[in-house]
């Protein structure tokens, strides 16, 4: 299945947008619209920081485990993501580029590895459902990226 990208502009540093998104805990403030029931193991962050959740999208729920697999900071954290049973692999992957203002821009594609037939026959309403959820998870990262950086003082 052909992957999908997603991104915003915000005004953090890519130093500050990497240090939040690099706490897997942190992702269940602007994810939760659809991933729930999050349960953590591994280290808070960096590598081998793992999530079990429950996506709900299209009215189907499945559990999830979301594992970094690799990190490089402040540029680049990759999740795998396993679901379906194991029948589907899929790999999200979080770029944090400068912007001249000392802004950033982060982008977000999810590229699948492996997928049920269903998702493979259903590819394009699959991609624009996951599409939709994910310019959400965008503008609320950007919410609690401003609201993390203000109480932190930074």
């Amino acid at each position: 299945m052909k992957s999908l990208t997603v991104s915003i502009d915000v005004p953090q540093t890519p130093e500050q947008v990497y240090d939040f998104l690099d706490v897997t805990a942190h992702h269940e403030r602007f994810t939760n619209h659809y991933l729930t029931d999050w349960h953590y193991s591994g280290p808070a962050r960096g590598i081998g920081s793992c999530a079990t959740v429950t996506a709900a999208l299209g009215g189907t729920k499945t559990d999830v485990t979301i594992e970094v697999v690799e990190a490089e900071a402040p540029r680049r954290i990759v999740e795998r993501n396993i679901s379906a049973a194991g029948r589907r692999l899929a790999h999200g992957t979080y770029v944090i580029e400068p912007l001249p203002t000392g802004a950033s821009r982060v982008s977000f594609t999810y590229a699948w590895a492996r997928a049920p037939l269903a998702d493979r026959l259903l590819a394009p309403a699959v991609r624009a459902m996951m599409q939709r959820a994910n310019r959400t998870v965008m503008q609320r990262l950007a919410i609690e990226l401003s609201r993390h950086v203000s109480a932190a003082g930074c």
